[in-house]
């Protein structure tokens, strides 16, 4: 079994000055090496906050970016920032329309994350403490799902990918290389995050996808969540030795929104039984999110489910009796031995944050330690 770590999703909210400075940066009165010594810094504090609050494997809380995926996608070479028709739309707002999509052969070489990484395990590293340094990027569905999210985008990848094959080649050559990369600078733990799988659950996306592409919802599924897998396992069952895999799978987290509902039955043998990771962090916040009778798909007993169960969508803290009567519940489908516990998600996926505090996370990092000492311990 995967050993169990305290540990976050991965983002945290970005300080003031760090708005300030990316802002100030995109207005063109802030100069790049003004902006990385701003995240430098605001790195370096954030780290050592997560030291002094418990935290086992500490990030750099995504704070050089604006996106928890996108400028990952833009890191590649062969894909272009670009502004789509629309945003993504989420329960009561819309994103940013920014995008990515292909303008040539993927390739990793080069990709921007390597030297962010290596300055996060180069501080972690001074400062002495026995704490890892681990790094976030999404999933490769997650980029597939991008590169397909509507017409033009569809029209670009059968233009320069136009067998499906030779894409899963160039992902899977493209994602290896960087966490190849990322290896050599010293990471141990690599996290993919993956909205992908919270979308498959939701019939009205399904619905909404098949009035395009002109399948019934169960087709959209059924097509959608194989080259998900293929594309992730193309990924996850070729990690170098040396590298734990978790992921994280979300229903969307965007300023305190959300995106899409339902329980993971419809995609849970696939997800929990044939996706070749290790450590499983999972949104169970909310109704949304289902009932804990899917987890019996969690067949491999060396596969750690980490119950989301602490929301990072608002500050109001959760009951910790609650939260601990919920993990006897799910240990009906699934040994308390495979379970553990951490937030829904991160406190800021895109540089907009979620609408609480600074106090307020580390409020509610502070109550998963509790609980985890006190069901654990």
């Amino acid at each position: 079994m995967a050993k169990k770590y305290f540990e976050h999703v991965g983002s945290f909210l970005r300080p003031q000055n760090l708005q300030d400075a990316r802002a100030g940066f995109e207005a063109g009165t802030v100069s790049a090496e003004e902006l990385a010594a701003i995240e430098d810094a605001a790195i370096r504090e954030l780290v050592d906050q997560q030291i002094a609050a418990g935290l086992e494997k500490v990030t750099d809380g995504e704070f050089r970016r604006a996106y928890w995926h996108l400028d990952f996608f833009w890191g590649f070479n062969g894909v272009d920032h670009i502004q789509a028709a629309e945003g993504y739309h989420f329960h009561d707002e819309t994103t940013k329309a920014d995008s990515a999509i292909v303008s040539g052969k993927i390739t990793g070489e080069g990709h921007p994350f390597v030297p962010a990484y290596k300055f996060l395990k180069d501080y972690v590293d001074q400062t002495g403490a026995a704490v890892e340094a681990k790094y976030t990027i999404p999933a490769p569905s997650q980029f597939y799902f991008e590169l397909i999210r509507d017409a033009e985008h569809v029209a670009r990848l059968n233009e320069i990918y136009p067998d499906f094959d030779v894409l899963r080649e160039d992902l899977k050559t493209a994602y290896l290389t960087v966490i190849k990369d990322l290896q050599a600078a010293g990471l141990k733990t690599i996290q993919i995050d993956d909205c992908t799988w919270g979308t498959l659950v939701d019939d009205n996306f399904l619905n909404a996808w098949g009035s395009v592409t002109g399948q019934t919802g169960e087709e959209v599924r059924a097509d959608l969540s194989n080259r998900f897998l293929t594309v992730n396992n193309d990924v996850y069952e070729n990690i170098p030795e040396g590298i734990t895999l978790n992921t994280h799978v979300c229903r969307g987290n965007f300023h305190s929104t959300w995106a899409t509902s339902g329980g993971y039955g419809p995609v849970a043998e696939t997800l929990f039984d044939k996706e070749a990771a290790e450590t499983y962090f999972l949104e169970f916040d909310n109704e949304r999110s289902g009932g804990f009778e899917p987890l019996a798909e969690f067949k491999d007993p060396n596969k750690v489910a980490v119950l989301g169960l602490i929301t990072s969508k608002e500050g109001k803290l959760e009951d910790k009796e609650t939260i601990i009567a919920r993990i006897k519940e799910a240990s009906q489908y699934i040994p308390l031995e495979q379970i553990w516990l951490s937030t829904q998600c991160g406190f800021a996926s895109t540089e907009e944050g979620n609408i609480l505090t600074d106090q307020d996370q580390w409020a509610k990092l502070a109550l998963v330690k509790e609980i985890i000492d006190e069901v654990w311990g």
